[in-house]
Parts: structure tokens; C-alpha cells; sequence
């Protein structure tokens, strides 16, 4: 089964500020759930969210939790409502390992972890990722299509180089 992956998704949906927390952003996934699963691609089942995770003595709270039924894995949600940064992946990394010593099944595939980060620097994201063991995958969000007009004047940018290098 392949799992189709997004570099970044479009959450227009949710009529957000641009300047918008993470509890904004999951309250707003969260009442959007069929328009959210819609996005991210088909066989993806919600289990929770604030999803608790217990390590020792301590609490933690994945923001989403979902299961991938072609993969048969668990996948791991963090939002972040600011531009990545590469501590941002260790936070999901222990998540992940959580996931894999505690609530995975024997059956299962190895956990999977989305970071979704309002924006993200290409090469930061290569060089944090270059080294992770961990199946991870950072996709950034919008929360609304470019204007019409820029991607018209794209498009016939785009055409016209294409007629150049003919």
C-alpha cells in the first residue's frame, strides 16, 4: 500500500486569522474533521485528540491520532501554528516511541509522524531529518489559496518560458 504524502495542505476550510495558536488551529481541524480527513487522503481513521501518553510519571498529549488502514500503522499529528524548527521533531520522535512501546498492536507497522508547521525552511527540514530514524514527515499548511491573479500570472509565466525554450 502506498501512502500518498503531501508537502503541504490547504486548510482554508477552517476561515482561520493568520495569526492563530495551535489550540485554535486543533479546535478548528477538530470541527472540520470530514473536510480535515478529506485533505489528507483516503484510509485514514481518527482515534483522538490531546490523545494521552504516559512515560513514567508523566503525562503527555499528542495533539491527533489516526490510523492508516492500508498501512496499518498509527500516525502521529504535532501541529505547530509557527515556522518549523528542528526541536520540533524530537518532541514527535518520543511521541512516536511512546506509541510504539505502548499502544501499537504486534500486528501493526511502526508509528508514522506528521509534523504540520505553518511554514518550514526545505533545507532546515533535510538537515533535521537527515539523521532521524524515525519515519517522520514535515508538510507545511495555508490556510488559503494564493489570489487568483498571482497564480494566473504564474501560469502564463510559466507558458511563456515554456514557448522560449522551445
Amino acid at each position: 500500500m502506498k501512502f500518498r504524502y503531501k508537502d503541504s495542505y490547504v486548510f482554508d476550510f477552517l476561515h482561520l486569522p493568520e495569526s492563530h495558536n495551535e489550540r485554535n488551529l486543533q479546535r478548528g481541524l477538530i470541527n472540520q474533521m470530514k473536510n480535515f480527513i478529506l485533505e489528507l487522503g483516503k484510509d485514514f481513521l481518527f482515534i483522538g485528540e490531546e490523545y494521552k501518553i504516559q512515560v513514567g510519571n508523566s503525562d503527555f498529549y499528542l495533539d491527533l491520532l489516526f490510523y492508516h488502514r492500508g498501512l496499518q500503522c498509527l500516525v502521529a499529528f504535532e501541529l505547530k501554528a509557527d515556522k518549523f524548527k528542528p526541536e520540533h521533531l524530537e518532541q514527535l520522535n518520543f511521541y512516536l516511541e511512546a506509541l510504539d512501546r505502548d499502544v501499537k498492536k504486534t500486528n501493526e507497522n511502526p508509528s508514522i509522524g506528521i509534523l504540520l508547521c505553518k511554514d518550514k525552511d526545505s533545507e532546515v527540514v533535510e538537515y533535521a531529518l537527515s539523521r532521524n530514524l524515525s519515519p517522520t514527515l514535515v508538510a507545511e499548511y495555508k490556510l488559503q489559496l494564493p489570489d487568483k491573479k498571482l497564480l494566473q500570472r504564474k501560469l502564463h509565466e510559466l507558458f511563456e518560458n515554456s514557448r522560449i525554450t522551445e
